[in-house]
């Protein structure tokens, strides 16, 4: 399709698609047609050399097969209900990624999605005008797929591409409930995708005026991952850990785990430090959980019919996924 992006920060060309996330470029808003001439011309440029696929945005599922290319990916997913607070954990590792998170077997080595961390980062940061805020949300959309951000980690002295998927809520709210609702396809793209599974429950939904329905919500989602994870290791995650679950819902919620998901992890998190420790503003149980994930021994499973042609992609390029 002949075309190209009105917003400066999004480059890519017609073959690429469109990195915002719409299954085609013309569905994008921002999309404008090429004239005739245009379009002769940008074919000629194709001919004497090929683009990167990536700005520093997020990447798209269709660039995995060139950073796999490169070395072993690790993809984890991330799944929960809106505001559950996966995109503020995944802005909250990538600043303390920044202050080397106080660990010498962790270091930042790179990223192909600076820009992309840096969106739903800024928020958390101090500035001149306002105090640190939480991410905006995540929006969702029919056909779009989830934002992939990559990071080169050095760990335990070994270099190590890892990909987060970051997707809305809204997609894992309908992939519970039936797992091929078509507005639900990006959630499962990431559990099929995924190596490795976070759960998030959130503590102040499981706590608030609406508690029944969160509960309800997130043992459905149990479920759905637990028919899903084909032997991949999973955490539940409770996010806010500052806010006080009662512990009756907590042991209902972890009775649920213990029967859909067997052998798990569990991990309390929250952006707010325990008072009386040196441990400020590096929050509670966030590099705890980063650590595991990191580390975490992949087991092998039978990847759907469906990523058969990515895997072929990926063996094209020289990837290992198996």
């Amino acid at each position: 399709m002949s075309g190209r992006c009105s917003q400066a920060a999004c480059v890519a060309p017609d073959e690429v698609g469109c990195l915002v996330g719409e299954a085609s470029p013309h569905l994008c808003k921002h999309w404008q047609q090429k004239t005739d001439a245009e379009a002769a011309d940008r074919a000629g440029a194709v001919e004497d050399g090929a683009r990167l696929p990536w700005t520093g945005n997020a990447l798209g599922s269709m660039d995995i097969g060139f950073l796999a290319g490169k070395s072993r990916t690790r993809l984890v997913g991330l799944f929960g209900a809106s505001e559950s607070g996966k995109t503020s954990l995944l802005g909250a590792w990538y600043l303390l990624l920044g202050r080397n998170m106080g660990s010498d077997d962790i270091s930042f080595a790179g990223s192909l999605t600076l820009e992309g961390w840096e969106n739903i980062a800024g928020s958390l940061r101090w500035n001149a005008m306002h105090g640190p805020a939480f991410p905006p949300h995540t929006s969702s959309g029919t056909g779009r797929h989830p934002g992939l951000l990559h990071l080169d980690l050095n760990v335990n002295e070994v270099r190590r591409d890892i990909l987060f998927a970051d997707a809305p809520g809204e997609w894992f709210s309908r992939w519970a409930v039936r797992r091929d609702a078509e507005e639900a396809t990006g959630a499962l793209w990431v559990s099929d995708a995924s190596d490795v599974l976070i759960v998030v429950a959130d503590s102040d939904a499981l706590a608030g005026p609406r508690l029944g329905i969160a509960r309800t919500n997130l043992v459905s989602l149990l479920r759905r991952v637990g028919a899903e994870r084909r032997g991949r290791p999973v955490a539940l995650v409770w996010t806010k850990g500052d806010v006080k679950v009662d512990v009756p819902m907590r042991h209902a919620i972890t009775q649920a785990a213990d029967l859909v998901l067997g052998n798990y992890r569990t991990f309390s998190v929250s952006m707010h430090s325990d008072s009386g420790q040196e441990t400020h503003n590096k929050g509670r149980g966030l590099i705890e959980l980063f650590e595991w994930v990191l580390t975490v021994p992949e087991m092998p499973f039978h990847r759907p019919v469906e990523l058969q042609p990515e895997r072929e992609l990926l063996r094209q390029v020289g990837g290992v996924y198996v």
